[in-house]
């Protein structure tokens, strides 16, 4: 089987993690601040904040920017559902901005008709989630000038994206948003088993998501309502949560952070040969990729468009069945039962389009080039195709 995704483990992988386990701290040790630092330099960007997950991230990012219940947070409905469940778990209202049907992401036109119809009514969004999907960044700059206009925030929602960059700045450095949030779950472009980082400029939002990340918990005097009572005191000064990331993850990610450029490399080297390969075929649509941007090739998205010789569904279950283990990314958020009842399918017209003829074709280091040639084969298989013996 070759799947759409698979991690990148190596023995000084497994030797850093060894390492950790012989010491004398599994968690909240010294290597999880040393990560963070390694991701700050990186990124270029003031402060890191390493949780388990990016969708702790997301739920975060939301709360240091002050969601709450009556607040408004729109998002792109062709993400994981991570991507809106974050503000619903802060008590805000959830809403979709469509795609752009040639980038996949969040079409920069629609946000604007959207914002414009929005301040008239007096709904503008307190919060703006931007997907980079597949690890392609939106268009971050046009989408900074409209929150500077409507007074909205922005979060990133980079899960696809370490290691990408909108002009020449990499993703995180928060140039034109004010947090950015990553996964490091095993198919992205970096793990540490589960794991995520939230990234910012901004240090009164750094200080609220590491306040929120460890129970609301402090431990130094300066930070205290009341006189400590010895070395052992903390104060607990909000509701916050168990979102920290562990020393062994930590160590994994600092070992594989060595190697990103190489993955980010080699994932667009897979996707140029990719690029050849559908060029030459007739409707089969690729995802465009602006000049202004260098993505990460988290998936690889094709859009199969009509006149092809198989359906959408009939593609996808012939790969699958040769053992070529493709995906869509994603179900549309408002379709799920849980949002659908409040949006309807004819609003958001590209990202139906979308649905209906994504697939996700593997891209990974270390896929082989016979692995390519065997998914380029299946494709240009005819349906029902018999070898003659």
């Amino acid at each position: 089987m070759i799947p759409y995704g698979r991690q990148n483990i190596n023995q000084d992988d497994i030797d850093s993690v060894v390492k950790v386990l012989k010491s004398d701290f599994l968690t909240q040790g010294p290597i999880t601040p040393k990560f963070e630092k390694e991701v700050e330099n990186y990124c270029n960007v003031n402060h890191a904040i390493a949780v388990i997950n990016a969708t702790s991230g997301l739920h975060l990012a939301c709360l240091a920017l002050g969601v709450s219940q009556n607040d408004l947070v729109w998002t792109s409905p062709i993400s994981f559902v991570a991507s809106a469940n974050c503000a619903k778990y802060c008590g805000a209202e959830i809403d979709f901005v469509d795609i752009d049907i040639d980038s996949f992401n969040i079409s920069v036109e629609a946000l604007e008709a959207k914002l414009k119809k929005a301040k008239i009514n007096g709904k503008v969004p307190k919060v703006l989630i931007v997907v980079h999907l597949a690890g392609s960044p939106c268009e971050m700059k046009d989408i900074w000038d409209l929150s500077q206009k409507y007074g909205f925030k922005i979060i990133e929602d980079a899960s696809h994206a370490f290691g990408a960059k909108f002009e020449n700045e990499p993703i995180g450095s928060c140039k034109y948003s004010d947090i950015t949030v990553f996964s490091f779950h095993p198919v992205k472009i970096i793990t540490t088993c589960e794991g995520g980082v939230c990234t910012t400029n901004d240090k009164r939002l750094f200080e609220k998501i590491y306040l929120l990340r460890s129970h609301g918990i402090v431990r130094n005097q300066i930070d205290m309502k009341n006189l400590s009572h010895g070395s052992w005191y903390y104060e607990q000064l909000e509701l916050g949560f168990n979102y920290r990331l562990n020393d062994l993850q930590a160590a994994l990610g600092i070992n594989q952070l060595k190697r990103v450029d190489k993955f980010v490399e080699e994932r667009n080297r897979i996707a140029k040969e990719y690029d050849s390969f559908f060029e030459k075929i007739k409707n089969i649509k690729t995802q465009k990729i602006h000049n202004n941007v260098y993505s990460s090739y988290h998936l690889y998205i094709i859009l199969i468009k009509k006149g092809f010789r198989d359906s959408h569904k009939i593609l996808f279950e012939k790969l699958r069945a040769e053992g070529i283990f493709v995906n869509i990314h994603y179900i549309p958020i408002y379709r799920q039962p849980f949002y659908s009842e409040n949006f309807e399918k004819t609003q958001f017209p590209n990202s139906e389009k979308y649905y209906s003829s994504a697939i996700s074709l593997p891209i990974f280091p270390g896929l082989k080039k016979i692995e390519l040639q065997k998914i380029k084969k299946i494709i240009l298989k005819p349906q029902n195709y018999q070898t003659l013996f």
